[in-house]
């Protein structure tokens, strides 16, 4: 017989350090946020060169608001596998009658989202402000009725 025995019946399974869970996530998240500001380029006055490549000579235009925008990608995703441990859901159908769960409703803000910023520049041009205000209305819609 081993030595690792099962609680009896109506024992409460231990529960989960959500707390250390959440501030390493945030931990992780804003360092990483941390070394994307530190890796930014300094031009020769000192100041950050915001819009300048991080990597010179690199196959794509790694700016920092590229890098930013990823990373608000990057940070979506991991609160959205945290949510989806802790609070497990099911799927629901709204207005579009289809069942989505949070990760679907946010593919689908974000899809919507690229093709509103894409419409915005063809109509209006740049800069995308007004645009980013729209997307949030869109995903908060998209989060309540989808």
């Amino acid at each position: 017989m081993s030595d690792t025995t099962a609680p009896p019946l109506g024992t409460p399974a231990p529960r989960a350090p959500w707390a250390a869970i959440y501030l390493a996530a945030v931990v992780v998240l804003l360092g990483i946020l941390g070394f994307l500001v530190w890796a930014t380029p300094v031009d020769a006055d000192g100041a950050k060169a915001w819009f300048d490549p991080m990597i010179k000579g690199g196959w794509m235009a790694w700016t920092f608001p590229v890098a930013l925008f990823f990373w608000v990608i990057g940070s979506l995703l991991v609160t959205m596998t945290i949510l989806a441990i802790r609070f497990p859901e099911t799927p629901r159908r709204g207005v579009l009658r289809i069942e989505t769960t949070r990760g679907d409703r946010l593919f689908i803000s974000l899809l919507g989202s690229a093709f509103l910023c894409l419409a915005w520049l063809f109509f209006f041009g740049g800069p995308l402000w007004w645009a980013l205000i729209l997307c949030l209305v869109y995903a908060a819609a998209v989060f309540r009725w989808v």
